[in-house]
C-alpha cells in the first residue's frame, strides 16, 4: 500500500505544499486506524475472556458419524442449558465452575446416549483453552482468539467438528442471541459482535491472531 501511495505522489501534479498536506492527512488517517484497531483488539480480547465455547469433534466424516455429532450437539446444549437454569448461572466464572463439576456426568450421559444409538465409540469431555478463528452465529460474530472451551471428542475425533458458545447459551435459542450476549458483554462489546460494520476489523484482527498463533506453535 505504501509503495502505491509513493508512486501516486511521485507521478502526481500536486505542488510541494499539496503533497505535504496529502501526507499529513494520510498520516492522520493511519494514526486513527491504528488507534481504532488498538481499541478493537483490546475489546476483542475482553470478549474472548467473557464467553465459554463448545467444540464437538466427530469420529469421522461418514454420514452416520456427522449425524451423531449433531445429535450429541443437541444433547449437550440441552444438558448445559438445564444446568444453568437449575443453578441460576449468570456469570462466566459460575458457568465454568458448574460445567467443570458436571463434566464427568456430561461425558457419561453422552457415552450412554451414543451407545443407545448403536455406537461403541469412546467419549472424551475436557476443558481446554484453544484458538478459534472468526465465527458467525446467526447475527453474532465472535472475533478470533483464544477461548476457554469444553471440547468433546467422539471416537477417534477425525471428522469435521462443530463449535458454538456454551455460555452465554446463544446457540440454544437464536431468537434470544442478542439479549443473552448483552447480559455478559459491555455495551461496546455487544455492539462489536452484533454490528456488521465491524467485519473489516474482524478480518484484520483475525490476520493478526493467525500470525500470532503460528508463532506460538513454533
Amino acid at each position: 500500500m505504501l509503495v502505491v501511495i509513493r508512486r501516486a505522489l511521485s507521478g502526481s501534479n500536486l505542488s510541494s505544499v499539496g503533497k505535504m498536506l496529502f501526507k499529513t492527512v494520510l498520516c492522520a488517517f493511519l494514526i486513527c486506524m491504528i488507534m481504532s484497531m488498538t481499541d478493537f483488539s483490546a475489546q476483542s480480547e475482553s470478549i474472548s475472556d467473557s464467553v465459554l465455547r463448545v467444540h464437538i469433534i466427530a469420529n469421522s466424516d461418514s454420514e452416520k458419524d456427522q449425524e451423531l455429532k449433531l445429535n450429541v450437539r443437541d444433547l449437550v446444549q440441552n444438558m448445559c442449558y438445564n444446568i444453568y437454569k437449575e443453578e441460576n448461572i449468570t456469570t462466566l466464572s459460575e458457568a465454568e465452575s458448574v460445567i467443570s463439576d458436571n463434566l464427568g456426568s456430561i461425558q457419561d450421559n453422552i457415552s450412554d446416549y451414543i451407545r443407545d444409538k448403536g455406537f461403541d465409540y469412546d467419549v472424551k469431555a475436557e476443558t481446554v483453552n484453544m484458538y478459534f478463528t472468526n465465527r458467525v452465529y446467526d447475527d453474532i460474530t465472535l472475533p478470533a482468539g483464544y477461548y476457554d472451551a469444553v471440547r468433546i471428542t467422539l471416537g477417534e475425533g477425525k471428522g469435521h467438528n462443530w463449535w458454538c458458545v456454551m455460555f452465554p447459551p446463544i446457540c440454544i435459542n437464536a431468537a434470544e442471541n442478542k439479549s443473552e450476549i448483552s447480559d455478559v458483554l459491555s455495551d461496546k462489546q455487544t455492539e462489536i459482535v452484533t454490528d456488521g460494520s465491524y467485519q473489516y476489523k474482524f478480518k484484520i484482527y483475525e490476520m493478526y491472531c493467525d500470525i500470532a498463533e503460528k508463532i506460538n506453535r513454533k
